[in-house]
């Protein structure tokens, strides 16, 4: 059973959770709406566009994701709960270019529309798949969780831990709740998104962080999705105006090759070359127990790949203190340091309220003050 917790020792708990002895999918499948990513077909059937599997569902059935569901031929979705709840820095997302230094209330629920091996969250991601998997839901309201940020001095709120694609409509709920009171918000997502999906929280989501995790779709297929539509993804979510930053997990012998890497960092410089790019370290998890940990010479590495491409902000991310300088924002234009980091903590920012560098006033982009537009070149 995943424990409930903020990052302050004096949090207070959330409401119970509700699984105990009977089977999971009892305890969750009540706690659900009627949705609004998708269409009804013919025979009770449903279209579900809330993730680019494009699920068609007959009555009685589950999407891949195995939390939205046809009853009678309504979908019904995740509601209501929540499987994991903390106070987060918000450079653990990570999103560097996003209020430094800050925290953020992050929240997931259930279910995944993928299956990866290595995944570190598997307990609640493949919580209704894997009969391992201990991920248990909470209930908690869209308020209790936008007056626990506030109450905790959080700058933002964040669709996390799970897929928050397969979740939209809670996220977008407690999103419009959050931006009232002045929250940025955000979603940490693989990628795996439609048109629908992304227009329908875009109103409301300032942030959003992709995993690209492969540039072969032989890999992409063997977790469950389509290099193709991750891509697609990508660059739906940089032309629809949010503010994206992407992560690559370098896994030792499954997308560590300088040729992958090389391709990655220009795909992502076609799309924008100020979408910063973390590159961050494996380390063995739960069926990937066969790769080595990835050590810091490899993120070095691909560091060095993402600027030679042309990138503009290249991190390397999970080892604290031993990528020397990746893990510091420097300026594109004059090559100052603007934000010192160590791991998830800021030592040092100089960077503007307006997001300039003060010392040769080249914007910087991201969104380094509450509610401020992005900017991209």
């Amino acid at each position: 059973m995943n424990t409930l917790h903020s990052s302050h020792p004096d949090a207070p708990a959330i409401r119970k959770p509700i699984a105990g002895d009977i089977p999971l999918s009892s305890a969750v499948d009540p706690l659900v709406v009627e949705g609004t990513l998708y269409e009804r077909l013919p025979g009770d059937a449903v279209h579900c566009f809330a993730c680019g599997h494009h699920c068609r569902i007959k009555s009685g059935a589950r999407g891949i994701c195995q939390v939205r569901y046809n009853r009678g031929g309504t979908l019904y979705v995740p509601w209501g709960y929540v499987s994991s709840l903390n106070c987060d820095p918000i450079e653990k997302k990570p999103f560097y270019h996003v209020l430094p230094g800050t925290t953020v209330m992050t929240f997931g629920m259930l279910g995944c529309d993928m299956h990866c091996t290595y995944c570190q969250n598997w307990d609640i991601s493949q919580a209704l798949r894997d009969g391992d998997a201990e991920g248990t839901p909470a209930r908690i309201s869209a308020e209790q969780i936008v007056h626990l940020a506030a109450q905790y001095g959080a700058r933002s709120v964040a669709s996390s831990y799970n897929e928050p694609l397969i979740t939209s409509e809670w996220s977008v709920s407690v999103f419009k709740l959050a931006q009232a009171a002045g929250l940025a918000c955000m979603f940490v997502s693989n990628g795996n998104a439609t048109r629908d999906a992304l227009e329908f929280i875009r109103p409301w989501t300032d942030a959003y962080k992709i995993d690209l995790k492969t540039m072969r779709d032989a890999g992409y297929r063997s977790l469950g999705a389509v290099l193709e539509r991750i891509l697609d993804g990508v660059r739906m979510v940089h032309a629809l105006g949010f503010w994206l930053e992407i992560v690559t997990l370098v896994v030792p012998g499954f997308n560590d090759s300088n040729d992958e890497l090389r391709d990655a960092a220009r795909f992502i410089r076609s799309v924008s070359p100020d979408i910063p790019w973390h590159v961050t370290a494996f380390h063995q998890d739960y069926k990937m127990r066969e790769a080595e940990n990835t050590d810091a010479r490899t993120l070095m590495r691909a560091a060095e790949i993402g600027y030679g491409e042309g990138l503009h902000y290249v991190y390397a991310g999970n080892l604290p203190g031993r990528a020397g300088s990746y893990e510091n924002t420097v300026c594109p234009g004059c090559g100052r340091t603007l934000v010192e980091r160590r791991g998830f903590r800021v030592l040092n920012s100089v960077i503007t309220p307006a997001g300039e560098c003060p010392h040769c006033r080249t914007v910087v982009a991201g969104i380094w003050s509450a509610k401020r537009a992005p900017q991209t070149r």
